[in-house]
């Protein structure tokens, strides 16, 4: 890992969304705003990284940042991982599924700090050894509605951890979070725990228990126009803890 953290900004790896070609169109890479601009606001220097089926070249980007954050899209196309593809499934293109499967599998290698969102905290799950509800309204039929295609910033209530990560960016009080899928983590992988659910118990957040591995998934999307301030403070926290790890790292070996 870098050490840009100990000496300034911290550098943020970012994956994108992927658009193949058609008749009509080039293919073309795009990221929403929220995610970057997300990062610089949290004192971060995003680095976008396009999906990449090269492992050298994925090898030399994370060889120079920080962290990283694995963001929302499409669905993960759950033959990948020998379940049968389920009717209510769009699976994101290929092209980028590839990529960030080898991402997550090289981020978790090198215990590189991660922020994951929406599609990208469900992928880490799945990488890491969890599974998934392919349909909530059918896997779950008590469960509230999790999306709404007329609504954008649809949003639905928290209930969190109070000891985590989520607990300290939330505090007290009732808690409203931007909502939009249809996927959600079933078994929760070794090594996380759950530290925010909605109250029909979906899974909304996950954090690392690994000492040495720090990591953050919400399946809520504090990055969309219609988030918080305190939703906002997630990111301020993933940077503040990347800042935090390198600073101690420094101290030591200085001591030594």
């Amino acid at each position: 890992m870098s050490t840009n953290a100990s000496s300034g900004r911290p550098l943020i790896g970012i994956n994108c969304d992927f658009r193949a070609a058609d008749r009509l169109k080039p293919g073309f890479v795009f990221l929403a705003e929220g995610y970057f601009q997300s990062i610089i606001n949290a004192g971060g220097i995003p680095v976008v990284m396009p999906p990449m089926e090269d492992a050298d070249a994925v090898a030399r980007v994370l060889d120079v940042v920080d962290g990283f954050l694995m963001i929302g899209g499409g669905d993960l196309d759950p033959r990948n991982d020998g379940f049968m593809l389920h009717s209510s499934v769009r699976p994101m293109d290929r092209k980028r599924e590839q990529s960030d499967r080898m991402l997550i599998a090289e981020l978790a290698e090198r215990r590189i700090p991660l922020l994951a969102i929406g599609t990208g905290m469900q992928l880490l799950n799945v990488q890491q050894g969890g599974n998934l509800f392919l349909h909530i309204p059918e896997d779950l039929p008590e469960a509230v509605p999790h999306s709404d295609y007329q609504d954008p910033f649809h949003r639905h209530t928290l209930e969190i951890v109070s000891d985590s990560l989520i607990g300290r960016v939330f505090g007290d009080g009732e808690i409203r979070v931007s909502s939009k899928h249809h996927m959600a983590i079933d078994e929760v992988a070794p090594g996380f725990r759950v530290t925010a659910r909605c109250p029909d118990g979906v899974i909304e957040a996950i954090e690392s228990e690994m000492m040495d591995w720090f990591v953050v998934g919400t399946q809520f999307h504090p990055e969309c126009g219609a988030a918080s301030a305190l939703e906002i403070r997630i990111f301020e926290e993933f940077i503040e803890g990347i800042v935090a790890a390198q600073q101690n790292t420094e101290d030591i070996r200085l001591v030594a």
